[in-house]
Parts: structure tokens; C-alpha cells; sequence
């Protein structure tokens, strides 16, 4: 049975909580908020979702680094939790976190339903993030990536990637990703 909700909390608490929970939140202000939105993600979403994780993975193999799922939060702020639906965390794993204590590079794939929250509220929140270098928004709808990375001197610069041959490097590891391997089995024009 779920444990009830509280009003507010801190991320740390909020982890905790969510352990008796039945479905995913994420903390915005303090305030657990169900990730309902994503139940039920198209087969384009999660095919993607599992092309980055798959490709990545084996890139990252052997370096310390590694692609976790939304199971993994992501602090954004003292009082929000994320959880993008894909991670890139370089630090030792540690069995009693519930949270990315270096992620690298955060990734989502747009739906109908939350792609007004990823565009307006998650990415600025994850541009703050003092370790993250890289962030995807992924279209399921067709071929195109909005990437925004972090240059030397910490600014965020942004490119629409939108052709199987375009590729990018994640900062911090040694991942080199296309859009033909994110893309790879995904109908183009799939709803998302």
C-alpha cells in the first residue's frame, strides 16, 4: 500500500518516499508529482529511449560511466527531482542512492504531454545543473534533435539536428551518437 502523501518535502526525503510508492514522481517545489503522463509511452518513445540506452551503454562499457533510466533521479534544485528518460551518471555506483551524483548528460523524448514542461521548465532547470554538459530533446514525431551543450567557458549552445549522419560527442565520455542510431527502427512521423 502507498505510503500518504505528504504536503512538502526535501529531495531527500522525497527519495525516500518514493520507495513505497506504487507509480514514478518527480518533486517540484516539495510537491510529489505523478509522472502519469508518461504511462503508457508510445512505442516510438520507448524505442528511442532503449536506442540510446543500448548504444551508449556499449560505448561507455569498461569507462566508469553508464546510461540509467528514469529510475535514477536527477536533483535539479533544492526542492525538485527529475527524472529524464535517460541519464549519463560518471560516478561510482553507490547501492544506497536513488539519485545521479555526477550525471553528465540528460535526455528526453517529447510526447504530447509533456513537451511544454521539457522545452519551458525542465531544460532551464537542467542548464542551472552544475555537472550536466549535454541535453537532448528528441522528437518521436519525426527526425529531429534540439541538443544544447555546455562550450569552455560553461555557456549553453544550441543546434536542431535533424539527418541520420549528424552526430554529437557527450562531453565527458567517450559516447559519439547519431541520429541514425536514436532513430534506428523508429517509423519517421510516428506519434508520439
Amino acid at each position: 500500500m502507498a505510503a500518504p502523501q505528504p504536503k512538502t518535502m526535501t529531495a531527500d526525503e522525497f527519495l525516500l518516499w518514493c520507495l513505497d510508492q506504487d507509480e514514478r514522481y518527480e518533486l517540484v517545489d516539495g510537491v510529489p508529482v505523478p509522472m502519469r503522463a508518461m504511462a503508457g509511452a508510445s512505442t516510438a518513445h520507448d524505442r528511442i529511449s532503449s536506442n540510446i540506452i543500448g548504444t551508449v551503454f556499449a560505448q561507455l562499457r569498461g569507462t566508469g560511466c553508464w546510461p540509467t533510466t528514469p529510475d535514477t533521479a536527477v536533483r535539479t534544485k533544492i526542492n525538485r527531482v527529475r527524472r529524464p528518460d535517460v541519464t549519463i551518471e560518471c560516478a561510482p555506483p553507490d547501492q544506497k542512492s536513488y539519485e545521479a551524483r555526477n550525471p553528465v548528460a540528460a535526455f528526453e523524448v517529447l510526447s504530447p504531454t509533456t513537451e511544454g514542461t521539457d522545452k519551458l521548465v525542465k531544460l532551464p532547470e537542467y542548464m542551472r545543473h552544475p555537472t550536466l554538459r549535454t541535453i537532448a530533446l528528441i522528437s518521436p514525431f519525426g527526425m529531429v534533435v534540439h541538443l544544447y551543450q555546455r562550450d569552455d567557458a560553461g555557456e549553453w549552445q544550441g543546434v536542431r539536428l535533424r539527418s541520420p549522419e549528424d552526430a554529437f560527442d557527450i562531453q565527458g565520455t567517450t559516447v559519439k551518437l547519431s541520429l541514425g542510431e536514436i532513430y534506428d527502427g523508429v517509423p519517421l512521423g510516428a506519434v508520439g
